[in-house]
């Protein structure tokens, strides 16, 4: 939990609340998530900025505002760094963050996977208008999503530390508790706030003893068939040899019967890589394309105003139909209920949104030949650039740290923009 003394509040606390929101094992396997430049104990007194790319601009801007820490949600260091001579961009901003003893936190991918993160938040803008014509917005807090089915594209999995792997024995009666208080001493058992958890059901075992062995039950080339039960405790893989040792030790069989099942990860409805929409109504690519540039237009609001030019180029790729094919008039015309959304560049999802029947993929950008494919195949693609379909969320975020962290100054960077926009001429 963060600090309840204000006064001090360190990075470390600051830490805490992002990753309240955005887990870092949320992330993707190839990214590069959590505190990248500086210490968790220095303190939290200066402002914290939130910006979509840590530029040599933006890096500039956190040292005139003399701010503590800055939020990336693109990490700024990604690529291995082999020197830090000033030679180039990158090294120029994290060598400018630590001369100015200025942290640095990158959440991406972890931030798109969380419930009520960047990728719900941009779903939602393509659920439901008001009055007015604007995208309602929800809390962005988890479980307040409402209206159309909505679940993860590429769902997230976890498995609790102390539930790895099962260990399974089979003991007579009497014996049982001794066990299972014995494995409980070595770790297993552990279920969230519980201990000593297990199941045990009875059966009817048998053996047969070579020359030479010491059965606890009947003799040596006698098949016996004894009464026992069946124990199972979940364990950690960490704990799992001194498990194994215990229950050897107190099991009162020469040769104990020790079985060790690996469980599986579990996965999550609402969280993971992009977002499957069903749509309680069918709209038009065009219909959903107006409703994804008002809202990522986003509110009329104070502090840093978004550069929203290139959401003048909205793309739509229509699947593609036999015979004669206008994509303008296709726009207009195919309607769709089921919905792909995936925030920045999403391309490498648009398979698995079409092997789960998704009718349109929504993302900021993608590669030619990967819109190629999917439009040959029947999913619809819509384009909105890659940063437009992240930075409206950074609000947001701000609003959720504050709520964590009061006594801390969030702010938006106004030296923060797309690095395209479109050309009027």
């Amino acid at each position: 939990m963060p600090s309840p003394n204000p006064s001090s509040q360190t990075i470390a606390d600051l830490v805490v609340a992002i990753e309240a929101i955005a887990p870092p094992t949320l992330a993707e396997p190839w990214d590069n998530v959590g505190l990248l430049i500086g210490t968790p104990d220095r303190p939290l007194t200066g402002p914290v900025l939130l910006t979509i790319d840590l530029s040599e601009p933006v890096a500039e801007e956190a040292r005139r505002i003399n701010c503590s820490a800055v939020i990336a949600y693109h990490p700024p260091i990604f690529a291995p760094l082999k020197r830090l001579s000033g030679q180039t961009s990158a090294q120029r901003v994290v060598m400018s963050m630590l001369e100015a003893g200025i942290a640095v936190y990158s959440p991406h991918t972890a931030l798109d996977a969380c419930e009520g993160g960047l990728t719900d938040w941009l779903a939602d803008g393509l659920l439901a208008l008001d009055a007015h014509g604007i995208a309602s917005r929800p809390s962005h807090q988890p479980g307040t999503h409402t209206g159309a089915d909505r679940r993860a594209l590429r769902s997230a999995t976890s498995l609790p530390p102390t539930e790895q792997v099962k260990i399974v024995t089979f003991a007579p009666a009497e014996h049982v508790e001794k066990i299972r208080a014995a494995l409980a001493t070595a770790g297993a058992g552990l279920i969230g706030n519980y201990e000593l958890c297990s199941f045990a059901v009875p059966g009817r075992g048998s053996f047969l003893g070579k020359e030479g062995s010491n059965p606890t039950v009947g003799q040596p080339g006698s098949l016996e068939l004894v009464h026992e039960n069946r124990l199972e405790m979940v364990c950690s893989s960490r704990a799992l040899p001194l498990a194994v040792e215990m229950l050897r030790r107190f099991h009162p069989y020469e040769e104990p019967p020790i079985d060790i099942y690996a469980l599986q990860p579990r996965p999550s409805r609402s969280i993971g890589a992009g977002r499957r929409i069903a749509l309680d109504h069918p709209l038009t690519l065009e219909q959903l394309a107006r409703r994804l540039r008002s809202h990522l237009a986003g509110p009329k609001t104070t502090g840093a105003k978004p550069d929203t030019s290139a959401l003048d180029r909205i793309l739509i790729a229509p699947a593609e139909r036999p015979g004669s094919f206008d994509p303008a008039q296709a726009a207009r015309s195919i309607t769709v209920e089921r919905l792909a959304v995936v925030p920045g560049s999403g391309g490498d999802l648009a398979e698995a949104a079409r092997a789960d029947g998704c009718e349109v993929f929504i993302t900021g950008e993608m590669k030619h030949h990967e819109i190629r494919a999917c439009v040959s195949s029947g999913l619809s693609v819509i384009l909105a650039g890659h940063t437009q379909t992240e930075r409206g969320y950074l609000p947001i975020l701000a609003a959720r740290l504050s709520a964590t962290l009061p006594n801390v100054n969030f702010s938006l960077s106004e030296a923060d923009r797309p690095p395209a926009v479109v050309c009027s001429a």
